[in-house]
């Protein structure tokens, strides 16, 4: 079942100088079941918002696992702007019940 993969970071700045070190370190793919990938901020809420639509949990899982862990395990001393690195106030899945492309 598909399901959506969602994350949101305070808006601190508006500096993506750390979300575009994780995408340039972690490639673009493709990615085995990555339907879709977002990212921006959302200005009404106060939030950088990272949102994923995956064909299933368990892709999501490994992607996450394989690619994304390993960089935020290493700490804010690893990225570009160490005082902007947060962890997200908001990380979590749901299921979804329709998923449209085109």
């Amino acid at each position: 079942m598909a399901v959506a993969y969602i994350q949101e970071f305070a808006i601190g700045d508006r500096s993506t100088t750390n979300y575009d070190f994780v995408a340039q370190q972690i490639g673009q793919g493709p990615f085995d079941g990555l339907i879709a990938h977002t990212a921006g901020f959302d200005d009404e809420a106060g939030v950088f918002r990272i949102f994923d639509v995956w064909e299933t949990r368990e892709q999501a899982d490994r992607f996450l696992a394989e690619h994304v862990q390993p960089l935020v395990e290493q700490g804010p001393g690893a990225f570009p702007n160490p005082d902007a690195f947060t962890m997200p106030s908001r990380d979590g899945f749901y299921e979804l019940h329709d998923v449209v492309g085109g």
